[in-house]
């Protein structure tokens, strides 16, 4: 009895780029919103603000082919946020970051999914643009004459595999446009934000570094009632002329501590030079948010923070029963002037 072979049905996958001026996390979550009203199958990476899709089950509810869907998907990103994108498409992972990676702000390249298409596009490929292939790799390969991808999936695999040992079979499979990998669908990282419009144009910059530190607070207060943590800080300043700056850091280990987010907090305010500066409201957000019992802390000798946090708690429990506002630390609170 013969056992059927296995139908290949080809996959359309789309790498696609978001090129914003400005950054933040509301954004990236918009223009996944807008991605997800093509596709369901949306993996978000946020760290350079891209994401894969699996178009395969959208062509035919769009009635389009993959090049039509790709326009549609990036006519919608400009059209509702005023986002200019780039995007590769092709039958797996590999090839349409490939195709990503090569195409400009504004443009898209799509690969075809018949052997030929996919064997006209990969060839000529210089070895470094397959994934996996790092500057190190590359110059072993070079050092055996193997400079492309063509070159990689020429190779006989026993000699491959004596050259590059185990990662032999992966890079060449995907030189050979063989890639299994599947997206996988993930939700965007969440955040946390806050925020105060002064009644008028401020320029104390010990107001700036006060309202920063309220701020830095209040965050911490609901980041621990939330059992979440964070991972980083943007602060953004508004200006009177309706500008604004905006600067992120990555925090030295994820937290909910009130130190550790306003002394971040503060150092953002500190580095903008605000001197002379009319802000008309400052924002902060806490980036990145994931549970709390993920968090890692790094142990040491000194038990001046293990003090803070017992304090930290205890000021929790006084706004929790008074309200917010009713405890916090002296130098977020407006100076009183005495006549």
């Amino acid at each position: 009895m013969s056992s059927t072979p296995p139908v290949y049905r080809p996959r359309a996958i789309v790498r696609i780029h978001f090129h914003a001026q400005q950054r933040s996390e509301e954004l990236f979550a918009q223009l996944l919103d807008v991605l997800g009203g093509i596709s369901p199958t949306i993996e978000p990476l946020p760290a350079d603000w891209s994401a894969y899709m699996d178009v395969t089950g959208s062509l035919r509810f769009w009635d389009r082919d993959v090049e039509g869907l790709v326009a549609v998907i990036r006519l919608r990103l400009l059209a509702l946020h005023g986002v200019q994108s780039s995007a590769g498409a092709g039958p797996t992972r590999s090839i349409a970051a490939m195709a990503a990676a090569l195409t400009p702000p504004g443009a898209a390249t799509i690969v075809g999914d018949t052997p030929y298409e996919i064997a006209a596009f990969l060839r000529p490929q210089p070895a470094p643009a397959l994934p996996g292939v790092g500057p190190k790799t590359a110059k072993t390969l070079a050092r055996y004459g193997i400079t492309t991808a063509g070159d990689v999936a020429d190779t006989t695999p026993a000699t491959l595999q004596r050259i590059l040992g185990s990662a032999a079979r992966q890079i060449q499979d995907f030189a050979r446009g063989i890639d299994e990998r599947p997206v996988v669908p993930a939700a965007a990282p969440r955040s946390l934000s806050a925020s105060h419009r002064f009644d008028l144009d401020e320029l104390d910059t010990d107001q700036h570094q006060r309202t920063a530190l309220a701020l830095a607070e209040d965050l911490g207060e609901r980041l621990r009632k939330a059992s979440e943590i964070a991972q980083a800080l943007t602060l953004t300043v508004t200006y009177a002329d309706h500008t604004h700056t905006v600067r992120t850091r990555t925090l030295a280990e994820a937290t909910a501590h009130t130190p550790a987010l306003a002394g971040t907090a503060r150092q953002l305010v500190a580095d903008l030079g605000l001197q002379r500066a009319r802000v008309r409201g400052i924002a902060l957000r806490a980036e990145r948010l994931r549970p709390a019992a993920h968090a890692t802390h790094q142990l040491t000798l000194d038990d001046r923070d293990e003090k803070l946090q017992r304090l930290e708690a205890a000021l929790d429990r006084a706004r929790a029963r008074y309200g917010p506002g009713a405890a916090g630390a002296a130098s977020a609170f407006k100076r009183l002037t005495t006549s």
